[in-house]
């Protein structure tokens, strides 16, 4: 569809070129006073198959996808520009564009369709009729650090406090987050959690101090005394050898205290750590293994009120009445999920 066959400043062209064995589709959009091109991606002509080809354009990218996968995008300078345009053609080139060969197509197309939106790529693997793997494991913040403090879903920065570093090495990537004395980081909990909720990470313990804050959701301090009555608090406490990794939630029934299992601190190594809150129980997972000792849920639910912030790496500022302070330990690959995971799905953040 174009204005006419001087230039590709208006309108789209979506087609083929290639060989015997290989077509590759691209997409071409005018954009006024230009134009934007897509590669796409090549389909195996000697495979004789069905492929389901979609396509969108918004007012900053155009985007090809194959069977409900995205195959390239293309930033575009500007939005598409309609002017001029006023016949579409299916199945060849047209009259605005049978140069460079583009004249009638001999294969075969079936289902089109058209929107005036567009589709994001959950729709388009709906339409498909396929699934599509939500990003990131479907986390509601994910902390890959890698030399940055941003949530990957988002695309927010987090609140820092002090000055924490970045370790040089990574379980998972480039530069894990380091801790440092009075340092930690921030969010806020909107949109993070749900009364049962999960969180991962990867962990390479450092046991000085002898006690710290890990992953902290609490409400305000009383004085200098813990509010223990909502959120969540996991932490870890021991000596230079070995460190127990625990979880505390606030219900509205009491206290659920989960002690966890030990981290040999002797090792220098990284550990996955994982926890669950259930409708019936808190668990806590090493290297993808339940550890045994549980938490009781049963009959309780979690307290958010007062809750308004994540501390990463630190107990401070709402969990420091039992020198549960900064973590100087390095965090790597962090999950935060508003449901429970399965064992299976730890493992496979694990293997990711």
């Amino acid at each position: 569809m174009g204005d006419d066959a001087a230039d590709r400043f208006q309108g789209f062209r979506l087609f083929r070129e290639g060989n015997a064995d290989e077509q590759r589709i691209k997409l071409n959009v005018g954009t006024g006073a230009g134009e934007s091109w897509n590669d796409g991606g090549v389909i195996d002509v000697t495979a004789g198959e069905w492929v389901h080809i979609a396509f969108t354009i918004s007012n900053s990218e155009c985007v090809i996808y194959f069977n409900g996968v995205e195959m390239l995008s293309s930033a575009m300078s500007a939005p598409i520009d309609w002017t001029g345009c006023d016949t579409f053609t299916i199945g060849a080139g047209g009259p605005t564009f049978d140069y460079w060969g583009h004249e009638s197509d001999n294969s075969i197309i079936d289902d089109l369709r058209f929107y005036s939106k567009s589709l994001s790529p959950e729709e388009v693997a709906e339409v498909f009729g396929g699934e599509v793997a939500p990003q990131n494991f479907g986390s509601t913040l994910y902390m890959p650090f890698d030399g940055s403090n941003v949530d990957d879903n988002s695309g927010a920065a987090a609140t820092v406090v002090g000055t924490p570093g970045f370790a040089g090495e990574s379980a998972v990537g480039s530069d894990a987050y380091a801790g440092a004395t009075d340092a930690y980081l921030t969010f806020p909990i909107d949109g993070l959690f749900a009364n049962q909720f999960s969180g991962a990470f990867w962990y390479k313990v450092n046991a000085d101090p002898d006690r710290a804050g890990i992953l902290t959701v609490a409400p305000p301090m009383i004085g200098t005394d813990n509010d223990l009555s909502a959120g969540f608090r996991l932490f870890r406490e021991g000596n230079a050898d070995e460190q127990r990794i625990k979880l505390h939630v606030g219900t509205d029934a009491g206290d659920v205290w989960n002690d966890g299992d030990l981290i040999d601190a002797t090792l220098d190594e990284w550990v996955h750590v994982a926890f669950t809150v259930t409708e019936t129980q808190t668990l806590i997972y090493l290297n993808g293994e339940p550890v045994v000792n549980t938490g009781d849920m049963d009959g309780k639910t979690i307290s958010w009120e007062n809750c308004s912030i994540l501390s990463i790496g630190s107990g401070a500022p709402n969990f420091s009445g039992w020198n549960h302070l900064s973590d100087l330990s390095y965090i790597d690959e962090l999950y935060l999920f508003d449901r429970v995971l399965t064992q299976e799905e730890i493992q496979e953040i694990i293997n990711n």
